[in-house]
C-alpha cells in the first residue's frame, strides 16, 4: 500500500465501442478505521443494472474481504449475482432468469492477492518503475474459477482538460486463464479481449479512464470520468 484510501465520490459514464452512453456510473466509498467500502453503480439507458460493493482493509497492504456483485437487464446474457466471503473462502453464484435460477456454491482457497472490485485501487497503487505484476481475479462462466491478471506498461499518453495537459500511464490487463482451459479459450473463441486502464501518475495517482469487459463475449466497454452538467437558469443554492 502506497496510497490509503478514503473519502470519495466520483461521477462516470460508460461508453460502447462506438462512443455512444450505455449507462451513468455513481462511484461512493468510505472508510472507518482500517476498513474500506466502495459501492460503484451503472445505471443503464436500456433499464439494465451493475450494482458492485466491495469491502476491503488496508494496513501495510490491501485485502479484500467481500464482494458483491450483480448483474441484470437486457445489456447483460441472464441476470448474475456473485458473493465472495473472502476470509471465509465462500463464493456464491446466482445466474439465471426468475423461476429458473440456478445457485452454485463453492468452498475455495482464495489467495490474498484477489482483486475483485478494487484493481483500481492496487493499480492506483503501483510502484511507478515497476514494469509488470500480476494480480489473482475470480470469474465466474457461471461456474467461478481463479485467473491471473497480468498487468504490463504500455507507455505514456497525453490528455488534455480545457486548455491543461496531463500525461497517463496505460496498463495493460490480460486475463491468463491458465491449464487446459487456457489453451482451448482462444480456438473456441471465448478468450477474454485485454483491457486498459489510464492512471495519471505523480503525488496523488488518479484514474483516467478503462476499457474492459462486464462479461465472457462481451465488446470493450469504456468507462470515464463524467462531467457535471449545470442547466441554464438554474443558479446555485
Amino acid at each position: 500500500m502506497r496510497f490509503p484510501e478514503g473519502v470519495e465520490r466520483g461521477f462516470l459514464l460508460l461508453r460502447a465501442p462506438d462512443g455512444n452512453i450505455l449507462a451513468n456510473g455513481d462511484l461512493i466509498q468510505f472508510a472507518k478505521g482500517d476498513r474500506v467500502t466502495v459501492r460503484l453503480v451503472f445505471r443503464f439507458r436500456d433499464g439494465s443494472l451493475q450494482d458492485e460493493t466491495t469491502v476491503y482493509s488496508e494496513r501495510d497492504t490491501f485485502r479484500l474481504l467481500s464482494d458483491h456483485l450483480l448483474q441484470k437487464g437486457p445489456s447483460f446474457p441472464e441476470p448474475v449475482e456473485v458473493t465472495i466471503d473472502a476470509p471465509g473462502g465462500r463464493v456464491t453464484v446466482r445466474h439465471g432468469d426468475e423461476g429458473k435460477v440456478k445457485v452454485i456454491e463453492e468452498r475455495m482457497e482464495l489467495p490474498p492477492d484477489l482483486s475483485n472490485g478494487l484493481t483500481l485501487t492496487l493499480l492506483k497503487n503501483l510502484a511507478p518503475g515497476a514494469p509488470a505484476t500480476t494480480l489473482s481475479m475470480l470469474v465466474t462462466t457461471p461456474k467461478p474459477r481463479l485467473v491471473k491478471l497480468a498487468i504490463t506498461r504500455a507507455g505514456v499518453e497525453s490528455f488534455s482538460v480545457g486548455r491543461a495537459r496531463y500525461h497517463a500511464t496505460r496498463l495493460n490487463v490480460k486475463v491468463e486463464i491458465g491449464g487446459l482451459a487456457g489453451l482451448l479459450a482462444p480456438l473456441l473463441g471465448k478468450a477474454p479481449k485485454d483491457a486498459s486502464v489510464w492512471i495519471a501518475e505523480g503525488e496523488a495517482p488518479g484514474f483516467v479512464k478503462s476499457e474492459s469487459q462486464f462479461f465472457q463475449g462481451a465488446p470493450l466497454w469504456r468507462i470515464e470520468l463524467a462531467a457535471p452538467d449545470y442547466p441554464a437558469g438554474n443558479p446555485p443554492k
